[in-house]
């Protein structure tokens, strides 16, 4: 695993804690950061992190703090408080 990747993981762990304690502003701009190193060493995000990050205000997504998920036929519905919504089908 390269150090990028692991960065990557690292700040995610972060940013899930960040969210946890309630922190959001923590937690967007742990999320940002990865997302630029990603960026940076052309390198893909990890599966969880694309589902578990809000695509609008970029906050990593706690079911029950600031996320509900909810399954609707054929996918998985997670909205952000902020609105946002992300489908994505089951696995």
């Amino acid at each position: 695993m390269s150090i990028a990747a692991e960065r990557i993981e690292r700040l995610f762990a972060l940013a899930k804690q960040a969210t946890a304690d309630g922190e959001f502003d923590r937690s967007r701009e742990y999320v940002r950061l990865a997302r630029r190193i990603a960026e940076r060493n052309r390198c893909g995000l990890p599966r969880e992190f694309k589902r578990f990050t809000c695509p609008r205000c970029a906050v990593a997504l706690r079911p029950g703090v600031n996320a509900r998920v909810r399954l609707q036929d054929g996918h998985v519905a997670i909205s952000c408080d902020c609105g946002a919504i992300k489908r994505y089908p089951y696995d």
